[in-house]
C-alpha cells in the first residue's frame, strides 16, 4: 500500500475523530451495572465455548463463578479440566448431565437428571459470592420440558442476586427466556467441518 497523501490522513483522521466523539457521548449515558442474565443459543457453533470465555475473564478479576453442566455427562472435556484442576478455589464445576438424549434414550432419567442440576444451580446462584454462573445446555432440557420453563423464568427475575450474572447456553432458547434476557446471541451456522466428515476435535470442540 502506497502512503496516504497529506489530504487524506487529515480526512481521515476527521472522519475518526466525529466517530470518537459520538462514541463518547454514547459512553457517557452508560452509567448502570446490574447482574446480567445472558442468553447464548442459536445452530451455530461456539455458545458454550462463548460461555466458558465469560467464566474465564471472570476467573482473571479473582471473581468467583459456578459452572452446572445439564446434558453433557462423564465425557472428556478440555474446559472441565482446566477449570477444576487450576481455579477450583474460585470456581464450582458440576457436571451433572448423562449425555446426551439420544444416548440416555431415558425420559425419567433424563428429567431426573435435569431437576437435580437445576436444584443444584438455585443454590449456585443464591449464593451472591458467585459473580457468573453458567448453566451449559440448560436450553436442550427446557426445550424438551425436562424443567418447567415458567419456574426458571420467575426464579431468575426474583431471586437471582442484583450483581449475578446467569448464562444459559444451548440450541433452540424458549422465547419466553429471550424475553426475559438481558443479552442474547444467536449463533448462526454457516459452514461446519462435521458436515465435510471431520470428526470433533480437541481443542475445537472439547
Amino acid at each position: 500500500m502506497t502512503e496516504p497523501t497529506a489530504d487524506e490522513a487529515a480526512a481521515h483522521a476527521a472522519k475518526k475523530a466525529k466517530i470518537k466523539a459520538a462514541r463518547d457521548r454514547i459512553m457517557e449515558e452508560k452509567t448502570g451495572e446490574k447482574g446480567l442474565v445472558i442468553v447464548l443459543t442459536g445452530p451455530g457453533k461456539g455458545k458454550s465455548s462463548s460461555a466458558f470465555g465469560m467464566i474465564l475473564r471472570s476467573l482473571a478479576h479473582g471473581f468467583p463463578c459456578a459452572v452446572v453442566q445439564f446434558v453433557k455427562g462423564a465425557r472428556y472435556s478440555g474446559e472441565r479440566d482446566l477449570i477444576t484442576a487450576r481455579f477450583g478455589d474460585l470456581c464450582a464445576f458440576h457436571t451433572m448431565g448423562e449425555g446426551f438424549t439420544w444416548e440416555t434414550q431415558d425420559l425419567a432419567r433424563d428429567r431426573a437428571a435435569a431437576g437435580a442440576a437445576w436444584d443444584k444451580a438455585k443454590d449456585l446462584i443464591r449464593d451472591s459470592r458467585n459473580r457468573m454462573v453458567l448453566l451449559d445446555e440448560i436450553n436442550i432440557a427446557l426445550r424438551y420440558d425436562y424443567l418447567d420453563l415458567q419456574e426458571v423464568v420467575d426464579f431468575l427475575a426474583a431471586e437471582k442476586p442484583p450483581m449475578t450474572h446467569v448464562v444459559l447456553t444451548g440450541r433452540n432458547a424458549r422465547p419466553e427466556l429471550i424475553a426475559a434476557a438481558d443479552l442474547v446471541t444467536e449463533m448462526t451456522a454457516v459452514k461446519h467441518p462435521f458436515r465435510a466428515g471431520i470428526k470433533a476435535q480437541p481443542g475445537v470442540e472439547f
